[in-house]
């Protein structure tokens, strides 16, 4: 059987790496859309707590590209998805290195932890390849109101699924679990969804049909 012709690195978010239970779980499920890389920050790696400077972040994450690209020649597309931190890096990353097909945000950090609440728009409005974000309503980091706004601004195409009552990890409330019957299971599966569709785009603005 051939290998997928899309690659997808995943890259963690700042608190937990590429073998937590929810990373595993993220990664499996991309695996029906693609060639799943995971990597993990060599502060992660270290076993250190706090991330490494944006700049040296970028380096690893270049580093893991290089490396899953030279594993996988035969992937045609590739595509940087990403949980918080590893999405933002992504985005800064897909403005430095060519080839970067697509972008996926799982719960982007819009907005930093902290009084000031600093905007971290500046690189989103630089992006020129399309974007998916993935985000809960309950996401602290990113509301919904403050992305739409980023969003009318950006020069790339862009797109967005909602989770209702999705936290920054994209879990659902067990309220809304019992009012409407949907499950984490079936939240995710949408989620999933999403980003299948999202790719299906790129194969139609290519004039190309999708292949598995």
């Amino acid at each position: 059987m051939s290998l997928p012709r899309t690659l997808i690195l995943l890259a963690h978010g700042a608190g937990a790496g590429s073998s937590s239970a929810w990373m595993r779980a993220w990664a499996a499920r991309l695996g029906a859309l693609g060639q799943v890389v995971p990597f993990d920050y060599p502060y992660m790696r270290e076993g250190r707590k706090a991330p490494d400077r944006l700049p040296k972040l970028i380096a690893a994450h270049r580093d893991a590209l290089r490396q899953a690209r030279a594993d996988h020649p035969r992937c045609q597309r590739v595509v940087l998805c990403g949980k918080s931190m590893g999405s933002r890096v992504g985005c800064h990353l897909s403005l430095e290195e060519e080839g970067i097909d697509a972008l996926v945000c799982l719960g982007y950090p819009l907005v930093s932890i902290g009084k000031a609440g600093t905007l971290r728009d500046a690189v989103l409005r630089e992006l020129r390849v399309p974007i998916l974000f993935v985000q809960g309503t309950r996401d602290r980091l990113a509301p919904l109101e403050t992305l739409e706004a980023v969003r009318a601004q950006l020069s790339t195409r862009s797109a967005l699924h909602v989770v209702e009552t999705g936290d920054h990890s994209l879990q659902i409330t067990k309220t809304h679990t019992k009012a409407t019957g949907q499950t984490q299971e079936e939240a995710d599966a949408r989620a999933l969804e999403a980003v299948r569709a999202f790719l299906a785009t790129l194969d139609r603005a290519a004039g190309r049909q999708a292949r598995p």
